[in-house]
């Protein structure tokens, strides 16, 4: 049974071939293979980055789905290669954490994947990765590709702490394109946020906030966002991946 789609998730950008490259080896192994581009512009090397864009999507794709995800600073290094194979997806890519949204699953199945002597050093994607793609989307058997591995590297969202007043605290996990400050905070009998020494306070959705209000709302993802209506909520506030933020209950 052939995949209905190989996706790709990097931080190679566009500008260069290297997404070409990879594109390349599919098509070549994998002829008639829808492949599909989420994003080629995560942050160079930011795994975290790559692990939380790769959450929001991997399971909204039909079963028999391959996601190739190649966010890689530790590439040519002891880290090994690996595929999951989780909820009747494949997932592809280093043991970084990456992969971590699939490997929770409690049928989640890892294998190591060799890498060939004549592999680049520094191009596991086009080289290792894509290769296991493209024969897993034509239908290749996922234990005939890799031996068994139990130490994948589990990356887990941060959980927020409540303290013995009420207030909750947690903490920004990533800034979207729009500059959006998304949090590990959900939105339960709060009316306002406390960002540093400012009260932000909290809405049901963009509309209800006036131009260049500074808001915090529930996102698509069901995580409480801090952002500013037609602006940049980032950049207003200086916030940054990991800063320190504080739900207030009503």
């Amino acid at each position: 049974m052939y995949a209905p789609a190989i996706t790709l998730l990097t931080d190679f950008g566009t500008a260069d071939g290297y997404v070409a490259e990879i594109k390349g080896v599919c098509t070549t192994l994998a002829p008639g293979i829808p492949l599909l581009d989420m994003s080629h512009h995560v942050p160079a090397q930011d795994v975290e980055f790559a692990r939380l864009t790769l959450a929001r999507f991997w399971k909204r794709f039909p079963i028999g789905t391959v996601h190739l995800a190649v966010v890689d600073p530790g590439v040519g290094s002891s880290r090994a290669a690996i595929a999951v194979a989780s909820e009747g997806r494949y997932l592809v890519g280093p043991d970084n954490g990456v992969l971590s949204p699939a490997l929770f699953s409690l049928d989640a199945r890892v294998i190591t994947l060799p890498i060939d002597a004549t592999a680049s050093p520094t191009f596991h994607g086009r080289d290792v990765f894509a290769p296991v793609a493209a024969q897993l989307a034509m239908g290749v058997e996922f234990d005939a590709l890799g031996d068994p591995f139990s130490e994948a590297e589990r990356r887990r969202t941060p959980q927020p702490r409540r303290n013995a007043d009420g207030v909750v605290e947690g903490e920004v996990l990533t800034i979207d394109s729009f500059g959006n400050a998304i949090t590990n905070l959900l939105a339960r009998d709060v009316s306002n946020i406390m960002v540093g020494s400012q009260t932000v306070r909290v809405v049901r959705t963009y509309a209800d906030a006036l131009s260049g209000e500074l808001v915090a709302l529930t996102g698509s993802s069901g995580l409480l966002e801090i952002a500013v209506r037609d602006g940049h909520a980032a950049s207003r506030l200086r916030l940054v991946r990991g800063q320190r933020v504080r739900l207030v209950p009503a």
